[in-house]
């Protein structure tokens, strides 16, 4: 099982904060969506050409890895498709540069699906981009986020693009909290795409409001989604998305990692 933490969840932390934190933890890896105040990761100031080679060196050092550059680009109802368009191939030339094998990519903005009329743009953009992305050997990922996160839509969504290096982050959040999906049938239907795994808790409050739980404490079924992808053969990231960046109220990530790695560790 390899463990990372998406950087959204220490948005006051510095790279060497997240080293330090990241190897007394065990963690594997750190996925990359945003470093103290810049959210875009090619303006990172660790990332930047002049820097790069310095910050490979001190992730090799401490045996870490980087599996996915996480952008912000959205495809779907954008009112300003060529700048999503722009960060996205920003960001794959970036990991071409780092020796990053992922970058991400969403079809709507938001997490919970409000439908759009523009699904047949998404599948062309999202196969233009992945053609794109094939020249820097990088596979684009796109979540199931939105409407995406019916798994029976994302299914059809994927045979429709067939790309070599097309792949799903499968946030097992989405699937179950807005679908109702169980994950052992979410990976019976698109399971042979999941290249990279987001997952957070949460419950449901009367009033229809999620409130995000320390990992194991909501009604999330991670462990369900742990044995079905096993049962697969999956071997690629765990990767806790603890949002704190966008929910300040949430527990300090100190807390909240250390919470992860330890549930996530006793699956095994």
């Amino acid at each position: 099982m390899k463990l990372s933490f998406s950087t959204l969840g220490c948005p006051d932390w510095t790279f060497g904060e997240m080293f330090a934190v990241t190897s007394d933890l065990g963690y594997d890896g750190i996925e990359i969506r945003g470093i103290a105040d810049e959210i875009y990761a090619p303006k990172i100031p660790e990332l930047q050409p002049q820097n790069i080679d310095s910050t490979l060196a001190r992730l090799k050092k401490t045996g870490l890895e980087i599996p996915i550059l996480t952008s912000g680009a959205y495809l779907a109802d954008n009112p300003d498709p060529e700048a999503a368009e722009f960060e996205v191939k920003d960001y794959i030339m970036l990991a071409n540069r780092m020796g990053v094998k992922n970058v991400r990519v969403l079809g709507e903005k938001g997490p919970e699906p409000e439908g759009t009329d523009q699904l047949e743009t998404v599948k062309k953009k999202y196969k233009e981009l992945c053609r794109f992305a094939a020249e820097f050997g990088t596979d684009l990922l796109i979540e199931t986020n939105g409407i995406l996160a019916d798994s029976t839509l994302m299914k059809s969504f994927m045979e429709s693009v067939d790309e070599p290096n097309m792949g799903i982050i499968w946030d097992i959040h989405h699937t179950v909290r807005f679908f109702g999906e169980k994950p052992a049938d979410t990976v019976e239907k698109i399971g042979k795409w999941i290249k990279h795994v987001h997952v957070k808790d949460s419950v449901r409050g009367r009033n229809g409001a999620i409130t995000y739980m320390l990992t194991g404490y909501g009604d999330i079924p991670v462990d369900e989604a742990y044995s079905a992808l096993s049962n697969i053969g999956y071997d690629g990231y765990y990767s806790y998305e603890w949002v704190k960046r966008w929910s300040r109220e949430l527990a300090e990530p100190g807390v909240a990692f250390y919470k992860y790695v330890s549930y996530m560790r006793g699956l095994k």
